[in-house]
């Protein structure tokens, strides 16, 4: 891949920014897609200013990770993560009757969901590069700290996720 192939780089990094964005928003489909559209957007609007001091991946990352802080931090968001859970929960009461098994994994995707929501932004943006399997020393550098610091933020972010997923 060439740095500088917005194709290669959109084949590439779409699938994981995609992830990304629903985890930052709680498995809100619409509100990921339109997230990821803006990032590659971004990313094809600065492709140019992209030096390669850093690994693209990083730089995608790092693009898609300012950007989702940005929307949590936007009204917007705030109205359309409303409307979003609202939507959820008239969904469940309609599709109450599916079967036990399918309904409590559902349950489970949807308080991972959102324990990982009521995350600081940076704690989110760790947790779901560790879950989207980036190494650890990408994450690093994404994130602007040291590899062993990471690993401290991994477990605490951890212990949170476990204490909110069982209670």
């Amino acid at each position: 891949m060439t740095n500088n192939n917005f194709e290669d780089i959109y084949k590439k990094f779409q699938a994981p920014i995609y992830r990304l964005c629903l985890g930052y928003f709680g498995g809100n489909q619409a509100l990921a897609s339109d997230t990821c559209q803006e990032i590659f957007i971004k990313v094809w609007q600065n492709l140019d200013r992209f030096k390669g001091q850093s690994k693209v991946s990083t730089w995608v990352y790092r693009v898609a990770v300012n950007t989702c802080i940005n929307v949590l931090r936007s009204a917007e968001y705030k109205r359309q993560n409303a409307e979003f859970y609202i939507s959820k929960m008239s969904k469940a009461l309609e599709d109450s009757q599916d079967s036990e098994e399918s309904t409590s994994k559902n349950e489970q995707l949807q308080a991972m969901y959102r324990c990982i929501s009521i995350l600081k932004p940076k704690d989110r943006s760790v947790i779901l590069l560790v879950l989207d399997q980036e190494p650890y020393e990408q994450i690093a550098e994404i994130m602007g700290i040291s590899e062993n610091n990471l690993r401290v933020k991994i477990h605490r972010i951890k212990d949170k996720l476990s204490k909110c997923i069982n209670s």
